[in-house]
């Protein structure tokens, strides 16, 4: 399984979609891959502070690679792992593209703010010109980064919904502060303490829609 968590604009909270995926994936006894597609390395940062906590056991392999390095390295690399989650940039690049287009599943988080609306039109494009390559991808959406009492998640909800090429993860991420807790430290959410048990309970709701929506590693 090859996951790409990416999209067009920055601050939707990717890389800590991305690395929650991979963490969980890791505690189920999968052989994990984190790929750091942005050049402004997040993920291999986070990836250093999770070294540092857990004294070297960071329970999935981590590598950066950029460009059309994606395309011909993950396909070696996805023989020799059970899974692979690719973290990009908030941009339409050459290393997103080479991603999704050995990629199965290409997620895009949305924060649910009423100037973001114009982005989900260029994700629609881009999903349709790789699919020409990669008929086989399945690109979903979800909500990210849910402020409490947000007046725009009814609205964001039927626009995504919409979509005839991006299927709706009917799952929603609250902006809670323990992301930003456990992702200085390199830990996820579900090894923070103490423990957010909200947060945790939307995410593993999450990932569970949206691996029955697939050809699931896991089933939560």
């Amino acid at each position: 399984m090859i996951i790409t968590v990416g999209g067009t604009k920055g601050g939707s909270g990717k890389t800590t979609v991305a690395t929650n995926i991979a963490i969980f994936l890791a505690e189920q006894g999968r052989k994990v891959l984190l790929v750091d597609a942005d050049e402004q390395e997040t993920t291999a940062d986070f990836t250093e502070f999770r070294h540092d906590t857990f004294e070297g056991q960071v329970g999935y392999t981590l590598v950066k690679l950029n460009g059309d390095k994606i395309y011909t390295s993950i396909r070696d690399l996805s023989e020799v792992f059970t899974d692979v989650v690719i973290d990009t940039g908030g941009r339409d690049t050459i290393s997103q593209r080479a991603a999704l287009t050995v990629s199965d599943v290409y997620l895009v988080p949305f924060v649910p703010r009423s100037f973001e609306m114009w982005t989900l039109a260029k994700v629609e494009k881009l999903v349709k010109e790789v699919k020409l390559i990669n008929p086989k991808l399945m690109a979903f959406s979800l909500l990210n980064r849910v402020e409490a009492r947000s007046q725009y998640v009814e609205s964001w909800t039927d626009y995504l919904k919409a979509s005839e090429d991006i299927e709706f993860i009917d799952a929603q991420l609250g902006d809670r502060v323990v992301y930003s807790h456990a992702a200085i430290r390199g830990m996820g959410i579900n090894e923070y303490k103490p423990r957010d048990v909200t947060a945790i309970r939307e995410f593993s709701d999450f990932l569970q829609k949206l691996f029955v929506r697939i050809p699931a590693p896991i089933q939560s």
